[in-house]
């Protein structure tokens, strides 16, 4: 295992490397990104909808952000991520936050780490929508209504982030979120 990394091109948010003749990309700004399935204590999951400039879409996702990104967020635990993120996208403040699973975002592209976690014991606090700059529209869905309307939402034009259905399928296996 080679440990010299080659820079190719780094910007503000992504840099391209290549290292034993492989490209990949890593953020130069950040150590990984934290995913959250929020459910509210009467059982609706919580979904974000926001226009993604690299896909040219608008894309049904799960709250997330980057851990580290900012200076004043450097040393932030996964866990406080995953609570910041939550309370700036969806004004959720979770009183449970349970680990569901890290795994490579995309292996063969990056060396980037996604920490998908479970949000429960909700309390609102404000009506989200994200930081400046942010345009986040949050949706409450009935999960026997979940499946329908994501379908809904695909033929609309709209993206669907798979990490909803990895988060699903976690939760309903951990017992959080009951079949």
């Amino acid at each position: 295992m080679s440990t010299n990394r080659n820079t190719l091109a780094e910007g503000k948010y992504l840099g391209l490397y290549y290292r034993d003749n492989w490209e990949f990309t890593e953020r130069p700004n950040s150590n990984g990104v934290v995913g959250i399935l929020p459910i509210t204590d009467d059982g609706k999951i919580v979904l974000i909808e926001q226009y993604r400039i690299p896909t040219q879409s608008t894309v049904i996702e799960i709250p997330a952000g980057l851990v580290g990104d900012e200076p004043e967020h450097a040393h932030e635990s996964l866990e406080a991520t995953a609570q910041r993120e939550l309370l700036e996208e969806t004004g959720y403040r979770a009183a449970k936050i349970t680990p569901l699973i890290s795994s490579p975002t995309s292996a063969g592209m990056t060396s980037e780490i996604t920490h998908l976690y479970a949000a429960t014991k909700l309390t609102r606090e404000h009506q989200g929508g994200g930081i400046e700059g942010e345009n986040i529209t949050v949706h409450h869905i009935k999960k026997e209504e979940l499946s329908s309307w994501l379908a809904n939402k695909k033929q609309e034009g709209h993206s669907i982030d798979f990490k909803i259905h990895a988060c699903l399928y976690l939760a309903e296996q951990c017992g959080i979120l009951n079949s």
